[in-house]
């Protein structure tokens, strides 16, 4: 399938960040400011894999109004738009994975498009909110979503001014912590859309390209056991067995422990039995049972 290139002003913004990263050659590192950045892209990571991701696109939990308003500002922090613009991209997804319709399929339309193409491109600057309805009836969420760039200005200003004050340059700390920060929150990010569609194992048949990746899933905090999270979306848990590391899990059990998170959502048990395990035990052309949707 053939797509035009037709970049969006989000698209230019994300090009002159990864530009942005240069001036690290001006600045300097320090251990200090490695350690910032690695503070800057945990959390915000967590507010993809834990908040965009597994509470806005699949529901995957529940949680209160004000700490859904954090979830939401927190994953805004990473630069990758609003909540409602991510998860309705990403429902859209897992409807049409790999189809035409799909968004971003590797399989169809190769590494660029599914990796950074479709984020450049004007065509998908916009959402369907019918996708969406359980969020957009939140007009904190709706709010965060027209004012997309507050939750990254913060996130800049705060490494600006712990540069400042705690690594003797704001400059650095604006390159270091923030600015590069990003460009692997990034990357990690659309290497789920990319690369776990095309390299590794595959435990299900889910009538797409799916896969799970162990140093992926390191990577980024549990989401490269893609395989598994395509064949039961609605799971919170996406690493299946108490092998495949899934950190950003174990984030949310503890949140559950002190009560800011509840009904984590798991793969029924039949799913984890061996004879379940269709891309393993049966032919690709063999029927299966098809994936959950998502929460709509």
């Amino acid at each position: 399938m053939h797509r035009s290139f037709n970049i969006s002003l989000p698209g230019i913004l994300f090009i002159l960040v990864h530009v942005a990263c240069l001036a690290v050659f001006w600045t300097g590192i320090t251990w200090g400011a490695v350690a910032l950045c690695a503070f800057m892209f945990f959390t915000r990571k967590f507010g993809i894999t834990g908040a965009f991701h597994r509470y806005f696109s699949h529901r995957s939990y529940k949680t209160s109004r004000p700490f859904q308003f954090f979830l939401a500002f927190l994953g805004g922090a990473a630069a990758q738009k609003g909540a409602l613009w991510w998860a309705a991209h990403h429902r859209h997804h897992h409807k049409h994975s790999d189809t035409e319709n799909d968004l971003h399929s590797a399989k169809l339309e190769g590494f660029y498009w599914s990796h950074v193409g479709w984020v450049l491109s004007k065509e998908y600057e916009e959402y369907d909110p019918n996708v969406v309805r359980d969020l957009n009836k939140f007009p904190e969420l709706v709010w965060l979503d027209k004012y997309i760039f507050i939750p990254p200005i913060a996130a800049g200003a705060f490494c600006f001014f712990f540069g400042e004050f705690f690594l003797g340059s704001a400059m650095m700390g604006l390159v270091v912590g923030f600015f590069i920060s990003t460009v692997i929150l990034y990357h990690t990010t659309f290497a789920i859309n990319s690369l776990c569609h095309m390299f590794g194992g595959r435990r299900y048949e889910t009538g797409e390209e799916s896969k799970n990746s162990l140093w992926l899933a390191i990577l980024t905090m549990g989401e490269g056991w893609h395989n598994n999270h395509h064949h039961y979306p609605l799971s919170c848990r996406q690493g299946f067995f108490w092998y495949e590391i899934d950190i950003t899990y174990y984030i949310l059990l503890g949140l559950s422990k002190v009560g800011l998170v509840w009904d984590l959502q798991a793969p029924p048990k039949r799913m984890l039995k061996p004879e379940a395990m269709t891309a393993l035990n049966k032919p690709k052309s063999a029927a299966t049972e098809p994936a959950l949707a998502e929460v709509n």
